[in-house]
């Protein structure tokens, strides 16, 4: 893609930030790279590079921007099969396989979702970013199910609005040790980084971390075990996890926050994101995607008597 460049005249008689005027003005582009074209001194107004991305433009302002061709990306595609549930010329929806991590991290440079979706989708590369390009949220390495993916700017914006505003519908299903205590409920509490074990998350006080909200629901009893479905309202790392933990009933199979010895013979927790809906870029009516639990975790429910 060859460098791009723009003129603009601010009209209005009201004054407005200038982040915000690019941001009705260049819609293919996200609102992190519109701040980091500002930034990087890739904007002018009036022949000069304002000092932060939020000056205030009057009437009559003239506002150049040049857009630089993304930069090649350090991650190297890979052709790892994808099981892909849905894809356009705007996103890509697949049903991400436990034990995939999602995109490149200290200790995982290859093998993830992010090296898989380049090699099928080329053009996702530099979208949203360099190190995380197309990625809107996120699973856990060892949860499987539904996940979405942008493959251009103007529907990274899209799409990370929905999330921001709390406009998806993610629902998970989860088989816990035990059974919370009460069939169906909500739990509302904040999650932050352990500040004694800093590669984990933890249940905050009251006015710490980020605030998460879950709501569950039962829908199979057994005699040491429940069948639940999770609805999360926000995307904390690790939420369903810790929000199970503290009902008192962790994920089975989860080593981390529930007991170190399975009371299943499992080799990951049993979390599994059954279900996404959300409106597609220049749509007006959500869509659902749904992937039924993966075989092994179905055996679980097997050998339970489902």
């Amino acid at each position: 893609m060859s460098e791009r460049a723009f003129r603009f005249e601010f009209t209005q008689t009201t004054p407005q930030r200038l982040d915000r005027f690019l941001a009705s003005r260049l819609t293919d582009i996200s609102r992190s790279r519109i701040k980091a074209l500002i930034l990087g001194g890739l904007v002018t107004v009036d022949g000069e590079v304002p000092p932060k991305a939020g000056v205030l433009l009057n009437q009559g302002a003239q506002v150049e921007v040049t857009i630089p061709p993304a930069a090649p990306s350090r991650i190297i595609p890979q052709p790892i099969p994808l099981d892909i549930l849905y894809e356009d010329d705007n996103v890509l929806v697949i049903n991400k396989p436990a034990g995939m991590v999602v995109h490149p991290a200290a200790g995982h440079a290859s093998d993830t979702l992010v090296n898989a979706v380049l090699a099928h989708a080329p053009g996702i590369e530099g979208v949203g970013g360099e190190k995380r390009p197309g990625i809107v949220h996120r699973l856990d390495k060892d949860t499987s199910g539904v996940m979405i993916l942008a493959k251009n700017d103007a529907a990274q914006h899209w799409l990370a609005a929905q999330f921001h505003d709390r406009q998806v519908e993610k629902r998970y299903l989860a088989l816990v040790d035990g059974r919370p205590p009460t069939p169906e409920g909500r739990v509302e509490a904040p999650i932050g980084r352990d500040p004694r074990h800093r590669q984990r998350m933890a249940i905050l006080p009251p006015g710490k971390g980020r605030m998460a909200i879950s709501e569950y629901f039962t829908r199979r009893q057994f005699e040491r075990h429940t069948l639940l479905e999770v609805r999360i309202l926000t995307g904390r790392t690790h939420q369903i996890r810790l929000h199970m933990k503290m009902l008192g009933c962790p994920v089975a199979g989860d080593r981390i926050y529930g007991r170190k010895t399975p009371t299943l013979p499992l080799e990951r927790q049993f979390l599994h994101a059954w279900r996404l809906a959300l409106i597609l870029p220049g749509e007006t009516r959500p869509r659902t995607f749904e992937t039924p639990l993966p075989d092994e975790l179905q055996a679980i429910l097997n050998l339970l008597g489902d």
